[in-house]
This record gives structure tokens, sequence and C-alpha cells, in this order.
């Protein structure tokens, strides 16, 4: 029977995600460019939440205590996670510099459809070796989750869950909206920009936990 301790711990799960995920992280940049692109967005959507309920569930089932316990492992994925945020954001900034606006255009458009498994495989490698990610799911949601009593631990990973859905299905529709705007080159290139500095700042913030 759903009562009143069931609702306060959906509603839990439900707010702190929701506080989390809504901002401008590599993986909701790759969603808003799919859903601008009108390519495979429903199976983006799926991807994200799937991996937002999976990765918040391992993280109440212990695996922000059992990283907490082994320093030496969160320490090297870290550092995994500095080279991948600094790839990511060169080149999203070399693209914004030297990409010419037929290519920028082309990828905005779409003229070369990519089938659905190149599209999660790099939204897998995206949320995957994105550290800010476990940082937010495992480790600050988890870790809240798990303190909840008994069974309600896992209504919590549910409100969660329906939290990163609500979040991604808006900003896919958002998005869908805002084709118009990417019909030109320069849309494309701000967005660009936004995603690399984003990422060079995230590399920054991750490299100086690993040397403090």
């Amino acid at each position: 029977m759903w009562n009143a301790e069931i609702t306060s711990s959906w509603l839990a799960g439900f707010t702190v995600c929701l506080s989390l995920i809504i901002s401008i992280g590599a993986q909701n940049v790759y969603v808003l460019r799919q859903a601008v692109r009108g390519e495979h967005t429903r199976a983006c959507v799926a991807w994200c939440v799937g991996s937002d309920a999976l990765l918040i569930g391992a993280g109440v089932a212990g695996m922000a205590q059992l990283l907490s316990s082994r320093p030496d492992v969160a320490y090297w994925c870290g550092w995994g996670g500095v080279l991948f945020l600094l790839g990511y954001g060169l080149f999203a900034l070399h693209r914004m510099a030297f990409a010419q606006n037929a290519l920028v255009l082309a990828e905005g458009d779409a003229v070369a459809p990519r089938s659905v498994l190149a599209v999660l495989g790099a939204l897998a490698v995206i949320t995957l070796l994105n550290p800010h990610v476990y940082l937010d799911t495992v480790v600050l949601i988890g870790s809240i989750g798990a303190r909840q009593a008994g069974e309600l631990k896992w209504f919590f990973v549910v409100g969660a869950a329906c939290a990163s859905l609500v979040w991604f299905c808006l900003l896919s529709a958002a998005a869908q909206r805002l084709r118009p705007l990417f019909a030109k080159p320069v849309a494309w290139r701000v967005l660009d920009g936004i995603t690399g500095v984003m990422m060079l700042v995230l590399a920054w913030w991750v490299w100086q936990g690993l040397v403090a």
C-alpha cells in the first residue's frame, strides 16, 4: 500500500535528482543536439533515464561507500575523467572555431543520419566516462537515498528516475522548438563554445580535487 512514508521517499528522490540534473552538462548538451537534429531522441531519453536509475540504484546499494573505502579507484577514475573532459572540450572549441559553415549545418541538420547504435554508443561514452555523472548519481544522490529506511530507499530511486524522465522529456521538447534557431551556423557555434568552455571548467574542477 502506498502511504505517507513512501510518498516522502519518492518526493525526496524526485526533488534531489531534479535539483542536480538541471544544469548544462555534457549529457544534456548531447541530448539537446540530438533533439534539434530530430535523430533518435526517444532512444537518447530512454538511455539517460535508464542510466540515471541504474547509477543511483548502485549508489543506494553501496557503491558510494565502496568508492569512499577505495580512494585509489576513485583517484584513477578521476584522472580518466579529466582526460575525457579535456578532450571533449577542446574538440568542441576546435569545431566552433574551424569547422566550415556547411559542415556545421550538415551536423545540425543530420544530412548523414547515424544509426541508433552509433548515437547511443556516443552517448554511453559521454555518460560513463564523465566523473561528474558519478558524483551526482552514485555519490551524492546515492548516498542520500541510502539513508532511507528499508525498502523506502527503492522508492527514492523511483522518484529520482521520474525526475530524470521529466527533465529529459522537457529538454527534448524545448530543443525541438528551437530548430528554426539552429538553422543558422552561428547557433551551433555558440552551443559548441558553451560546451567547450563548460567541459574545460569541469576538467579543471576535477583536477583541483585530485591534486589538493
